[in-house]
């Protein structure tokens, strides 16, 4: 194949364009990469992370709404199911996040496996993420705080939210400040910040530990009195359960913040895995015992909605417990702002050095090893928003990037196990040496001995043997049918993807709409999940592809019950999708057609992939072996 002919993420346009790839983690690519962040982080500060940004808290609310609302006493079933789910788009995470070790997460991902363009998509929904959760987060504060100063507009006037009449806006000077605080808590260093992030976890944790000891002594007393209730133990039916870990779901958002820091993790291919899957552990379990507790001591229907727990306790002569629980969801709230503060720098840090980005955001500080530029620019943007404005009605949009996150990670192992990338750019330093290579081999056959010495002469004819001898019909026969059989092999593959995709997208449109008459729905919905079912079966029947055990670094965490288990989470995630509502998705579409813009004027022509040249990794590998031959002779 000739380099004109191997390029499909050269400077032409189109669907070419939007598929190129680049190249997965290796070292080669890593010590070529420029600046690398530090790598301090162990399994325990990864646990950390990842439990300080999934226990927030909304776990300190969502208990009294979802019990209220759709489960009743079968909460913790609501919990359970929710953290089930969870870990479908935790097994991906862990098994990408081991192979390809570097920032960026599910971008740096989709940019390996699907293409550029849904990257390019996939990293601007998290940037619009991580920002808004961020000042969400720390709007939240405030009032938390102020009860710990009298009640509800107690605060100092310095720190008290004021409203600007000329503007109609209501300023939050404490959410702000919150916000340079943690920007600045960021900049010292990861693993300062990480080490302050696990001393608020722990504190947090050791708050709801206290929920459920002395919640569970009350109930001993009193005879868990919410379980003795005349509507039974699932008061709204198994739809009701099911709605409510439908909305407990968005509790587990979080965890893959852990996969953000992977290129500062000591030993990405073990430690990785285990702090996704422990931190995920520790808060389903966390969440499920709280939600046992308090749905034990006061009878679903008669919960406060607002405030479930502090007035659980209340009921039972506690009121004092109102501060402790307070002081907890102030805590929850703090380690979550770093935890939405913390991936977002990295994001841009990661886009950038793919060229998508201006170069200002790839800078890493000699000193700290982290993305001071990058982090300062998100601290200012997440504190603009949560001084001027109220971001809890654009809340919904967090979830949107998080919900393409996990959609295109399941994605992303499907093609990696059934058609890895087989090809590799070559940047524009190296394409010289990759002609003169495909030169030397067309003389090779055109002239085999050549006007060189007897030795020469002797090696070439050596060679043209063996050319002969593969030259054999029989044998050319056999490795061309193989090379037919693989080929066809890739193509069911990937049309069986395709097939998925759009089965899912068809049965969960189908099944959310209302506007459709009954036969209708039920006609798409049949016909979706015949599709989904259809390339399902194939996937499940077709080999995997023997390229997934080199591909990236070998020795990390292996998804099991692969196609199932990603095909499980696409569905799920899929469906919660769609169901996210209108407004929240008109919301989104206008910054997603914001980022389509900045893409087709910038990031198109500054990515780093304009001019490379894709070749075989066995063809990579010579290349650069005889470039560093070259480099140490001269």
């Amino acid at each position: 194949m000739g380099a004109d002919e191997a390029a499909p993420g050269g400077g032409g346009g189109g669907i070419r364009v939007l598929l190129r790839r680049k190249q997965v983690d290796s070292d080669r690519a890593r010590a070529a990469g420029g600046q690398q962040l530090a790598k301090e982080l162990s399994i325990t500060q990864l646990i950390a992370i990842g439990v300080g940004s999934t226990v927030g808290a909304g776990v300190y609310v969502l208990v009294g709404t979802v019990a209220r609302e759709h489960s009743g006493p079968a909460l913790t079933l609501s919990f359970l199911i929710a953290g089930i789910a969870a870990a479908l788009s935790a097994f991906c995470y862990a098994e990408l996040a081991s192979r390809c070790p570097s920032a960026g997460s599910a971008y740096h991902y989709s940019y390996i496996c699907v293409g550029e363009g849904v990257a390019w998509l996939i990293g601007w929904a998290l940037i619009l993420e991580y920002t808004i959760g961020g000042s969400a987060v720390a709007r939240g504060i405030s009032p938390n705080l102020a009860l710990f100063f009298g009640g509800p507009n107690s605060l100092p006037w310095i720190l008290a939210r004021h409203e600007l009449p000329w503007l109609d806006v209501v300023v939050d000077p404490c959410a702000a400040a919150l916000v340079f605080l943690v920007t600045a808590l960021l900049c010292v260093g990861i693993k300062e910040s990480t080490f302050v992030q696990g001393i608020v976890t722990v504190l947090n944790c050791c708050v709801m530990l206290f929920v459920i000891t002395a919640g569970s002594y009350i109930g001993f007393q009193t005879g868990w009195v919410g379980y003795k209730v005349s509507g039974g133990f699932l008061p709204y039916g198994v739809n009701g359960m099911l709605a409510g870990s439908a909305t407990v779901f968005f509790a587990y958002i979080g965890f893959d913040s852990v996969a953000s820091t992977a290129e500062e993790v000591r030993n990405p291919q073990r430690d990785l895995p285990l702090g996704i899957a422990t931190s995920l552990t520790i808060c389903c379990s966390l969440y499920m015992l709280v939600s046992v507790v308090i749905v034990g001591l006061v009878p679903y229907f008669a919960m406060d909605p607002d405030t479930p727990i502090s007035s659980a306790f209340a009921r039972h002569g506690m009121q004092w417990a109102m501060y402790l629980v307070t002081s907890g969801a102030v805590l929850a709230l703090c380690s979550t702002l770093m935890g939405s503060l913390l991936p977002q720098p990295r994001i841009l840090m990661a886009m950038a050095r793919d060229g998508l980005l201006p170069s200002f955001f790839s800078d890493v500080s000699e000193k700290t090893q982290v993305p001071v530029k990058s982090t300062i620019i998100t601290g200012i943007c997440a504190a603009s928003l949560a001084f001027f404005m109220d971001v809890s009605q654009l809340a919904g949009m967090v979830s949107v990037g998080t919900l393409l996150a996990f959609t295109i990670v399941a994605v992303s192992i499907l093609i990696l196990r059934y058609v890895p990338p087989d090809e590799v750019p070559l940047p524009s330093s190296l394409q010289t040496s990759f002609r003169l290579s495909q030169e030397c081999d067309e003389e090779k056959v055109g002239s085999p001995l050549g006007d060189g010495n007897h030795e020469q002469g002797t090696s070439e004819i050596k060679d043209v043997i063996v050319v002969e001898s593969i030259s054999d019909p029989l044998i050319e026969k056999q490795l061309y049918a193989n090379k037919l059989d693989e080929l066809k092999r890739r193509k069911t593959a990937a049309r069986s993807i395709a097939a998925v995709c759009v089965g899912v997208l068809i049965l969960t449109a189908s099944a959310s709409v209302t506007f459709l008459p009954f036969l209708v729905m039920c006609l798409f919905c049949v016909f979706g999940g015949l599709l989904l079912l259809a390339g399902l079966g194939m996937l499940s029947w077709i080999d995997q592809d023997d390229g997934r055990h080199s591909f990236g670094h070998s020795g990390g965490f292996i998804c099991p019950f692969v196609p199932l288990l990603p095909v499980m989470c696409i569905l799920i995630n899929t469906y919660l999708l769609i169901n996210l509502g209108g407004g929240t998705w008109m919301r989104v579409g206008v910054w997603l057609v914001m980022g389509v813009f900045v893409y087709i004027f910038y990031g198109r022509t500054h990515s780093s992939l304009t001019d490379v040249v894709y070749v075989s990794l066995a063809q990579a590998n010579e290349i650069y072996g005889s470039s560093s031959s070259s480099a140490f002779v001269a």
